[in-house]
């Protein structure tokens, strides 16, 4: 009985030194490689994402874009209507006929916050301290029963992302965020599932997503991811506003 507390002892007394062994460098390389490897990744210059998106009762179709600098595209369809979000690596713009608005118009840098990370077509952790990011292994959790090591991503702009890695697969499952909008913080969390492999990358075909502890999540499937797609700088730059042709006035009759 006391050999069993002493073995339990030195197990409990070494598991911190195990983590504090393992970097958050190594862990995000182990990451990277499970996705595929960093030279795989860096060969993506475009992608074209489309999939449906499940909100409650309401189904659409859903195209993302993304094209190497920081360019991104995202198309919300239902029936004939499309709300387009994008970024063109210096500004977000969007175009929501849902919301009457029909003619482009820019964001805030709060409002273009999620613009930004998705134009990110690597993902923040890859070269993260390039990017201004700062990242801690903070030790484990489970998502699910899964045990999974836990990184905590600082970025540059004060928000905080916590990623959770199957200790197995080195994927993510889970995919905590801390946003700062217009001063108050917004809390929410990803899910990620049902990965596959596309031309030697995994991606998760599976997302649902929503405000952390809430059971009410949007449900993202996956139909089809195409890489190196050509995509033109006009997808992602704000459109021109049309306007009406004005026309001379009649002259008045003497």
């Amino acid at each position: 009985m006391f050999r069993k507390f002493a073995i339990f002892c030195a197990l409990s007394f070494l598991a911190p030194v195990v983590l504090a062994a393992q970097t958050v460098d190594e862990m995000i390389a182990k990451n990277i490689q499970a996705h595929g490897g960093l030279e795989k990744l860096k060969s993506v210059q475009t992608m074209r994402e489309t999939g449906k998106l499940n909100i409650g009762s309401f189904e659409a179709r859903l195209v993302l874009e993304n094209k190497r600098p920081d360019k991104f595209r995202q198309e919300v369809i239902i029936q004939s209507m499309a709300q387009v979000r994008a970024y063109d690596g210096k500004a977000g713009w969007q175009i929501d006929p849902f919301e009457g608005r029909r003619d482009p118009e820019l964001l805030s840098q709060d409002d273009s916050k999620d613009l930004q990370i998705s134009a990110d077509i690597d993902g923040p952790l890859v070269d993260y301290r390039e990017k201004g990011h700062k990242a801690e292994l903070v030790g484990h959790d489970s998502v699910e029963g899964t045990d999974c090591y836990k990184i905590k991503l600082t970025l540059k702009n004060g928000d905080i992302r916590y990623y959770y890695i199957d200790t197995d697969s080195l994927l993510e499952l889970k995919l905590e965020t801390q946003t700062y909008i217009r001063g108050s913080i917004r809390e929410n969390e990803t899910f990620y599932g049902d990965y596959e492999e596309v031309s030697g990358l995994y991606y998760p075909f599976a997302i649902e997503s929503g405000e952390k502890g809430s059971t009410d999540r949007v449900k993202y499937t996956v139909e089809k991811i195409e890489q190196n797609v050509s995509l033109d700088d006009s997808l992602f730059s704000v459109p021109a506003i049309k306007t009406a042709p004005q026309t001379a006035p009649k002259p008045s009759g003497n």
